[in-house]
């Protein structure tokens, strides 16, 4: 590989044949390929004959030994020791082949052709190559389909084609377009295959824990790492992606199992899922088994067996017998879909419909990739308030209360009233100020756990007369003045601080001279002990405020206006100095703990089994999801039960964390206790008759998908254990560590679960 422009300076310089002229080249120079002169990278995008120019090997030989290289340049050629990896430029094999088979039928297919080459150029057999198709001086196309003829590939003479090889290291050379001076510890690394990080392109952690879980599925990798896929790549299936997530996850799977890399950057992944499914395009947080459906789909088009697909009309049971409707209906799923993914992890449903008008009984048996299992949901929930009495000594207390999940503000407060017996009110206190204050029909769904729920008591009667008295809210401020040099007068502007406080006041007392006293009474639990003449001195400002407009006076007075939502308030302002004196910001944060703050609350903990118990529950559609029953000739919310009945050879359990309903929207955070080995399915498992040969219905745990964090944020890890040396490893991203069996069944939350069988197996 020669710069260009030295090129053309030494073909003027042969040209014109004086010895003497100015077009002498001198030293072979490729500085300008370089993107730096230290690390000697290649620059990206470089395009022959224009960049570049491509030398027989001879040749390149040749101008070295008349010419010599720039000192310190590394010559641009592939380098092959026992001691360094295999470097290349754009391509590993960069063959200008023209198709000289002029002679050779239009009808021979392209891999006739890689075959051929493979042949002249002593390829290793069993070596991946594949074909490129120069299109331009610029441009390359890939020949994907090697099945088709070379007249379909719009292959004609004069053409060139490109063989690539893939690098040791489970790399293409044209996805690395460029020289790394390596370190001789980097080259010579050779860690365990398989245990390798992925690395986090910006939010990509959901993909990452994904791969990991399916990286360490013994006969899914076995697949691509023997090439398997490549006699089974489907380029014409409409449902497919034309075989490029299967190529894409191969190369990512051929990489990590290479045991050249500490960590592989799936960046080309990446581009590609985004490319078939928008929903990942760019660097959003997504769910991690919304990543696995998607890809565990597409790798099973991509690679179906079933080059065109029959249309079958489903049949109900109509009473016959289970084995001969399952057998039924899983000869039909095979004859559309048939592919290494439904080797490994499909298996068979069934699903029974009751009408709840004729009771008619529908029942059909439908395949499935992974189990989506419930989580019991609890009905009830844990909150912690603050109660601030109407005792001005007295400092809040801390509750910790049960209430129902559904329930409303109401039961909140009935809660709380079992401890005090006084009406109150229900705050939401943020930034000094009350956020929001609570109407007793209100959902508790709408207070989140996060939020700083104020309870006050108001006054000692049943409730508040509202033509009698009036509950005000009391706001804290600081103040701080400053000079209008435009104006030459002075001012000040004011910022809240301290907690707020609610009083019930009489009507009769709200003036100036009636509330002033009333307020510093209610303020004396956090004010140094002084007459009420000194107080009087430092809160030497006393306004009410209405919507957004501030009254500011020396002018002791009072006027009632009520705010949005019919709720008035009043605050103080404090002079810097005076609340530096009397203001005591230590004993205003301090809460008294209630003994119901000691009481546990234990962490709801189910095992495995009852998911999918439950999962296997009889439940009644929902009224937009309806059944047409045929009898009827209507949509009927109709009872569904499903029920195991053919297993795969590895089961995805998906545990569903996150609950949606109507009126919320949370994340489960019950621990699920699952067994790392013996998961025991024969209780659940409705087929009981297993033919000779068939594994049994037990399974070991090989990997584990977590997610930590709530519904808007959060990380995913994963656990796996290798298939070669049976040890479990964490994946945090990029970084790897060793991990015990005592360290998997965690109290994070787990997002699914893989197990494998040890045997292999078609559900029928």
């Amino acid at each position: 590989m020669v710069e260009r422009r030295w090129y053309d300076q030494w073909k003027e310089f042969v040209e014109t044949g004086d010895q003497n002229s100015s077009s002498f080249p001198g030293q072979i120079d490729n500085s300008e390929l370089f993107e730096d002169q230290d690390s000697y990278h290649l620059k990206e995008r470089l395009v022959e004959n224009e960049d570049f120019m491509l030398v027989p090997a001879e040749a390149w030989r040749k101008l070295l030994a008349w010419y010599g290289l720039v000192e310190g340049q590394p010559p641009l050629e592939t380098i092959e020791n026992d001691r360094v990896c295999l470097r290349i430029l754009c391509m590993c094999v960069l063959i200008l082949l023209l198709l000289v088979l002029m002679c050779v039928c239009v009808c021979v297919c392209v891999d006739s052709l890689q075959e051929v080459m493979c042949r002249e150029f002593s390829v290793q057999q069993g070596a991946e190559c594949r074909l490129w198709m120069k299109s331009s001086d610029t441009s390359c196309e890939r020949l994907r389909n090697v099945h088709v003829s070379v007249l379909d590939a719009c292959l004609t003479s004069g053409m060139t084609v490109i063989m690539e090889m893939r690098n040791a290291d489970g790399t293409w050379p044209s996805s690395k377009p460029q020289i790394m001076r390596c370190s001789v510890e980097d080259q010579e690394y050779r860690g365990q295959p398989g245990v390798c990080g992925l690395s986090n392109l910006g939010n990509t952690c959901f993909m990452n824990s994904a791969l990991q879980c399916l990286s360490n599925t013994p006969p899914l990798t076995e697949y691509f790492l023997r090439s398997a896929y490549l006699e089974e790549l489907n380029f014409t299936n409409p449902l497919g992606m034309k075989g490029e997530i299967a190529e894409a996850f191969a190369d990512v799977i051929k990489q990590m199992w290479s045991g050249r890399h500490h960590s592989v950057v799936p960046r080309i992944f990446k581009t590609k899922v985004g490319h078939f499914a928008s929903q990942f395009l760019g660097y959003q947080q997504h769910d991690s088994q919304e990543l696995l459906s998607f890809l565990l789909d597409g790798l099973h088009e991509d690679l179906n067996r079933v080059k065109n697909k029959e249309y079958i009309e489903l049949r109900d049971a109509g009473g016959r017998p289970d084995q001969e409707v399952a057998e039924e209906a899983w000869r039909n799923h095979l004859r559309r879909n048939d592919s290494v993914i439904v080797d490994t992890f499909h298996g068979l449903f069934k699903s029974t419909l009751v009408c709840p008008e004729c009771h008619k009984v529908s029942v059909t048996f439908d395949p499935f990739c992974y189990l989506s299992v419930p989580l019991p949901v609890s009905k009830d929930r844990v909150m912690e308030v603050f109660f601030v009495s109407l005792d001005p000594k007295e400092k809040p207390f801390q509750y910790r209360l049960l209430v129902p999940k559904a329930g409303k503000v109401s039961d909140l407060c009935s809660a709380l009233a079992q401890l005090i017996d006084i009406p109150m009110v229900v705050t939401d206190v943020f930034n000094h100020r009350f956020y929001k204050i609570y109407q007793a029909d209100e959902a508790l769904s709408c207070i989140l756990d996060r939020d700083d729920i104020f309870v006050r008591g108001v006054g000692g009667g049943e409730e508040v007369n509202q033509d009698e008295e009036v509950v005000l809210g009391l706001y804290l401020r600081e103040r701080s003045h400053y000079r209008d040099y435009g104006s030459g007068s002075s001012s000040y502007g004011t910022s809240l601080f301290g907690h707020p406080l609610l009083l019930s006041v009489p009507r009769t007392l709200c003036t100036q001279e009636g509330l002033y006293p009333l307020l510093l009474q209610r303020l004396e639990w956090v004010t140094q002990t002084h007459s009420h003449t000194h107080t009087h001195t430092h809160t030497d400002t006393f306004t009410h405020t209405q919507r957004d407009t501030h009254t500011h006076t020396e002018k002791h007075t009072y006027t009632h206006a009520p705010l949005p939502p019919a709720q008035p308030y009043v605050a103080i302002d404090w002079d810097p100095d005076m609340k530096k004196t009397y203001y005591n910001e230590n004993e205003a944060e301090k809460y008294t703990k209630h003994s119901s703050m000691d009481e546990s609350q234990q962490q709801m903990s189910v095992q495995l089994q009852e998911c999918i118990q439950l999962f296997t529950t009889t439940e009644t559609l929902e009224e937009d999801n309806p059944w047409y029953c045929p009898v009827c000739k209507l949509h009927q919310l109709a009872t569904k039960k499903l029920d195991l009945w053919g297993l795969p050879e590895v089961l995805i359990i998906h545990l569903k964390r996150f609950s949606y309903n109507k009126f919320s929207r949370e994340k489960l955070d019950s621990l699920v206790h699952f067994p790392l080995r013996d998961l025991d399915f024969s209780d659940c498992l409705l087929r009981k008759k297993l033919t000779n040969g068939e594994p049994p219905s037990r399974y070991d745990l090989i990997a584990v998908s977590n997610h930590y964090g709530g519904l808007r944020d959060g990380h995913y890890t994963s656990y796996s254990r290798n298939k070669d040396n049976g040890q479990w490893y964490y994946y945090d991203d990029s970084k790897v560590t060793f991990a015990t069996e005592d360290q998997i069944v965690v109290s994070h939350l787990q997002s699914h679960l893989s197990h494998h069988q040890s045997q292999r197996k078609r559900p029928q």
